[in-house]
C-alpha cells in the first residue's frame, strides 16, 4: 500500500462534469466517481495523493506545488499508473495509466501549477 506524503488542498471550485477523456460510453464522470488521485514516480520514490479537478478548460488536472519534487519530476508525456481513489471511502479503487498532457501556471494559486491528465486505459 501507498504511503501518504502530500496531503490534499481545500479549494473553492466549479462543479464537476467533465467525463473520462475520449469515452463517450462512459454514463458517469470521472470526478464523480472519483475524489482523488494516488500515484509513485518509482518504486523508490513516496506515493503522492492529490485531490482531482476540473479547474482546467482541457478536464481532469491536479494542482501541484511548482517548487515541489513531484512537480519537477513530472513531464508532458509521461504514462503513470495512477491508483484512482473513490469519493466514498468504502469503494474501491481503480488503477489506471493516465498521461501527463500539460503542465500550467495557475494564478489563482500563487506559486502552483495545474498538471492536466488524461486516462487513457480504463
Amino acid at each position: 500500500m501507498f504511503s501518504l506524503v502530500s496531503t490534499l488542498e481545500t479549494v473553492e471550485e466549479k462543479p464537476a462534469t467533465k467525463s473520462y477523456a475520449g469515452n463517450t460510453n462512459e454514463s458517469r464522470t470521472i470526478l464523480d466517481r472519483y475524489y482523488s488521485v494516488q500515484f509513485s514516480l518509482s518504486k523508490m520514490d513516496p506515493a503522492y495523493l492529490f485531490k482531482l479537478r476540473d479547474i482546467s478548460s482541457n478536464g481532469l488536472c491536479i494542482l501541484v506545488k511548482q517548487d515541489s519534487t513531484v512537480f519537477r519530476q513530472l513531464n508532458e508525456g509521461d504514462i503513470l499508473d495512477m491508483e484512482y481513489n473513490p469519493t466514498e471511502s468504502s469503494g474501491p479503487t481503480k488503477l489506471l495509466k493516465t498521461q501527463i498532457t500539460s503542465k500550467n501556471c495557475y494564478d489563482h494559486f500563487k506559486g502552483h501549477s495545474l498538471v492536466e491528465l488524461s486516462i487513457i486505459d480504463n
